[in-house]
C-alpha cells in the first residue's frame, strides 16, 4: 500500500506470504513523478518479500502508474478522484438506486497507447451525504472481486494516526531527523500492543481488538519513567 507520510513516502504492502508491513520510507525529491517513486519503492520491497497486491492512496491514480504496476503482472487497486464523468455517472446511480456497478475504461498513456483497467462505483453505507458523494469510485486491473482487499489498507491508516500519538513534533525538514521520529515512535507503539498481548492473555487468556493497555496508560507511564512527553 502506498500512502502520504508528511515529507516522506511510506510502503506498507500486502502479501500472502509477508502479511501487512512496512518495508521503506524515502523523501519525495524536486521533480519526480508519481511513476518514478512507486517504482522505486517497489524495487526496494520486492528485493525483500514477494508482492502480489499494491494498495494505493487516491494521490497515486494516474495511468502511468497503474500501467507499469499491471506491466510487472501485479494486483493494484487504488481510488479515483472524482472528475465530471465520474461524478455524472454516479448521479445516474443514486437516480437508479443502484449501490454497486463496473465499467471498463481506457486511460490514455500518450502515443496512440492506452491502459486498460476497471472502474468500480461502490456505495457507501450511512453515508452523510445525499448527493453523488455518497459513492467512490475505485480502479482495478482485476475488477471488483480483489476491492475487498482494500480494506486492508483502512487498518493500516488506522494504526497510523495511532503511531502519530507516540510521535514528538517537529517542524524540521530534515528526513533524517523526521524518520527517525517516526521509526521511534513505531517501535513505542509496537511495545505498547505486546504488552497490551501478554496483558489481556494473562488476565482473559485471549487478545481482543480493544486494549485493555491504553495508549494513554502508556504515555504516561513513560513520561513518569523517563521525564519526557
Amino acid at each position: 500500500m502506498l500512502q502520504n507520510r508528511c515529507s516522506h513516502l511510506v510502503w506498507p504492502i500486502d502479501t500472502l506470504r509477508a502479511g501487512i508491513r512496512d518495508f521503506d520510507a524515502r523523501p519525495v525529491r524536486k521533480g519526480e513523478s508519481r511513476k518514478e517513486i512507486v517504482e522505486d519503492l517497489l524495487n526496494s520491497a520486492e528485493g525483500l518479500v514477494h508482492v502480489d497486491n499494491v494498495l494505493m492512496d487516491r494521490e497515486f491514480d494516474s495511468q502511468h502508474v497503474l500501467e507499469m504496476i499491471s506491466q510487472r503482472g501485479l494486483l493494484n487497486v487504488v481510488p479515483k478522484r472524482m472528475q465530471t464523468s465520474e461524478k455524472a455517472q454516479a448521479k445516474r446511480l443514486l437516480k437508479h438506486r443502484k449501490d454497486r456497478y463496473e465499467t471498463d475504461r481506457k486511460l490514455h498513456l500518450g502515443r496512440n497507447k492506452w491502459h486498460e483497467t476497471t472502474l468500480i462505483y461502490r456505495r457507501k453505507e450511512d453515508s452523510e451525504h445525499n448527493d453523488h458523494r455518497q459513492y467512490s469510485v475505485f480502479m482495478s486491473n482485476r475488477g471488483s472481486g480483489f476491492l475487498s482487499e482494500y480494506g486492508y489498507r483502512w487498518e493500516i491508516g488506522s494504526g497510523y494516526r495511532s503511531i502519530k500519538r507516540f510521535m514528538a513534533a517537529t517542524t524540521s525538514k530534515d528526513f533524517g531527523l523526521r524518520f527517525f521520529y517516526f521509526a521511534f515512535a513505531c517501535l513505542l507503539y509496537s511495545i505498547w500492543r505486546v504488552v497490551d498481548l501478554l496483558v489481556q492473555v494473562k488476565l482473559i487468556g485471549k487478545y481482543e481488538d480493544s486494549p485493555v493497555i491504553t495508549a494513554d496508560n502508556t504515555l504516561t507511564l513513560l513520561k513518569k519513567e523517563t521525564g519526557s512527553g
